[in-house]
């Protein structure tokens, strides 16, 4: 290091100096560069998301713990996730099925491995009630349908909906908890029909379809509980927009940083 600041005739204190000014400067264009991702995504991203937003839409990738460090200088912050309880309600009568997915939440490909339940929110004194199915490939969302109603029919129209863009579900292990709607005789008959095999949680066990739970807590986290929602058709388009962007938008480092859609196209190529 003398021989180096000997030789561009400068002081070693001044040569470090100028290093820190280097350093600096490139801080500075990287928080101005995370405060604009963090703005973007209305403050509901801690900094492990703000890293993969940065390399999807700005190609740009820093290490997770100066990500870390440069939001606590910045005092930016996530908003804190509700803590989410097992409230587990199980039916009692109907049909009860095998505990086929064992807490295996990986799939090798789609349409092997779908885990479905039924999540609520209630807008004043009304409920409304979403039923969704996961693929648990790539954690897409396949289908989801939102009633007034928390029924049979919510669930089955739901599946309707999976099976019109899926036809063949031969083989797939579908995945649910104990619910009523999912121990009906006429959700036994459906699935049977279609080649799908019907896998249960066991009795009060929440852990069990962990991987369904996760999504509803994200989107309730990040698409619900931010907003001041005030009528119904505010919480469906709100609910709707969310698994858009949670889809197409969302970067998942299990999907090796990629998107849902992205991860299932990356296959497809």
């Amino acid at each position: 290091m003398r021989e180096l600041c000997q030789a561009l005739k400068v002081s070693r204190s001044g040569y470090y100096a100028y290093m820190k000014r280097q350093h600096e400067d490139r801080d500075q264009a990287l928080k101005a560069l995370i405060q604009s991702v963090y703005t973007k995504y209305e403050g509901k991203s801690g900094y492990r998301q703000i890293q993969l937003f940065l390399l999807q839409d700005h190609g740009v990738w820093v290490n997770h713990k100066k990500v870390l460090r440069l939001m606590q200088e910045m005092n930016l912050r996530s908003r804190i996730r509700r803590k989410h309880r097992c409230n587990y309600a199980s039916s009692v009568g109907g049909r009860v099925a095998e505990n086929l997915l064992q807490r295996k939440f990986q799939a090798d490909k789609p349409n092997q491995k779908w885990v479905t339940d039924v999540t609520q929110y209630r807008v004043g004194e009304t409920w409304l009630y979403l039923s969704a199915i996961k693929d648990l490939f790539n954690n897409e969302i396949v289908a989801y349908h939102m009633s007034l109603r928390n029924d049979t029919e919510l669930v089955l129209q739901t599946f309707r909906n999976a099976f019109e863009k899926t036809k063949d579900v031969t083989g797939l292990i579908v995945h649910s908890d104990q619910g009523f709607q999912y121990t009906s005789y006429a959700y036994h008959d459906m699935l049977p029909q279609v080649g799908a095999q019907i896998s249960m949680s066991r009795r009060g066990n929440c852990y069990d379809n962990a991987s369904m739970e996760s999504f509803f807590s994200h989107l309730k986290t990040e698409g619900l509980y931010p907003y001041h929602i005030r009528c119904l058709d505010e919480a469906q388009r709100r609910i709707e927009e969310y698994i858009h962007f949670y889809n197409q938008n969302r970067p998942q480092r299990k999907l090796e940083k990629l998107t849902p859609v992205e991860y299932r196209r990356q296959l497809a190529a």
